[in-house]
């Protein structure tokens, strides 16, 4: 059963098999052991991060094509629900035409991208992807009657995902409309996890590592290398606008900060990295420590400088404001001590 949900590719390091425990069953019971908002918000966040990086690694790691678009498709996602919930009301059938409508957009665009610019040189491939994303940004932010502009859209979800609607107390838990949008949201990023899992562990997902390596001898042999790009980019574009969706469900708004800014596309590269690129293992850890820093480090901070109160230097370096200066740091040290990600460096201890 296990080996069929992995598509055969386990961890291969136990101290790695402990942390996804851990991270998984973190996500699994994250109402119940951290019931508060600031907490629940962040265990969704993680868990849809997890699906957007590992979408991404999808075209990075395992076929070697670096695109700058990936937000475009997040946001299609979120856009698309939001408008759908805006325009015609908070209805099921109004959710899922703004899904069904999103999907069918983002794999248009990302067929067409993969088409047109796949034959191109990495190089430029990456400039046309930055572009299209650009302009997307750009014109979400222009058509404020349709996308609500810089402010975003806001919205009202069907009754039964409401957090103050009671869906029924068994056992004096309350199941009410919060707790059934992040299970909504955590069943769907397993889901989508273990069948990205199952293509990047099927013969597509070897010729794509094939590719990746080179290019040449794979098209030499008969593979025709932007036929199988494209259909990449399309699954992963697909995976990122499945993120928006959940992401916008979870949140009820959506918004160009939210999921068209270009500093998510650098946050998605670092958690590639810091995780591990070509395994989407690498994914999960790359999500949950970056999204936990983002969240906590400046608290962590917080307690350490006023801990330290009295010593020289050693507050003033520690203050929360100067919380992004140690992001930083802690992404220089995970890139010179895990090279390869910390999912690679573990595997190759365990070898």
């Amino acid at each position: 059963m296990l080996h069929t949900l992995l598509s055969g590719d386990y961890p291969r390091s136990r101290a790695l098999s402990a942390v996804l425990l851990v991270v998984l069953v973190g996500l699994a019971l994250a109402p119940f052991i951290f019931p508060g908002t600031r907490s629940l918000n962040v265990a969704a966040k993680v868990a849809v991060f997890v699906l957007l990086v590992a979408s991404y690694d999808l075209l990075l790691g395992y076929t070697g094509v670096v695109s700058f678009a990936h937000t475009m498709f997040f946001g299609i996602g979120g856009y698309g629900v939001g408008i759908a919930m805006a325009k015609l009301g908070p209805g099921w059938g109004a959710l899922a035409l703004g899904i069904g409508a999103c999907l069918a957009l983002s794999l248009a665009i990302a067929l067409a991208i993969g088409l047109l610019s796949l034959r191109v040189r990495a190089i430029f491939f990456a400039m046309i992807t930055l572009a299209v994303a650009s302009f997307f940004q750009i014109l979400a932010s222009q058509l404020s009657a349709v996308t609500g502009g810089e402010d975003g859209l806001t919205f009202r979800l069907p009754e039964a995902l409401r957090p103050g609607t009671v869906l029924a107390s068994p056992f004096g838990i309350e199941i009410n409309g919060r707790l059934l949008s992040y299970y909504i949201v955590f069943f769907s990023v397993l889901a989508l996890f273990l069948a990205l899992l199952r293509v990047v562990n099927s013969p597509f997902g070897r010729v794509l590592l094939s590719i990746r390596e080179n290019e040449f001898r794979s098209e030499a042999i008969g593979y025709r290398i932007v036929t199988y790009r494209t259909v990449a980019n399309c699954l992963a574009a697909l995976g990122a606008t499945a993120a928006g969706i959940l992401y916008a469900i979870w949140l009820r708004y959506t918004g160009p900060d939210t999921t068209l800014s270009f500093n998510i596309m650098i946050d998605i590269l670092l958690m590639v990295v810091i995780g591990g690129m070509g395994t989407l293992y690498g994914a999960v850890l790359g999500a949950t420590i970056f999204v936990l820093a983002q969240n906590y480090l400046r608290d962590l901070m917080k307690a350490a400088s006023g801990a330290l109160d009295g010593l020289p230097l050693l507050p003033a370096l520690l203050h929360p404001d100067r919380w992004l200066l140690w992001l930083g740091v802690l992404f220089i040290v995970c890139v010179y001590y895990f090279p390869t990600g910390i999912v690679g460096k573990l595997r190759a201890r365990r070898a």
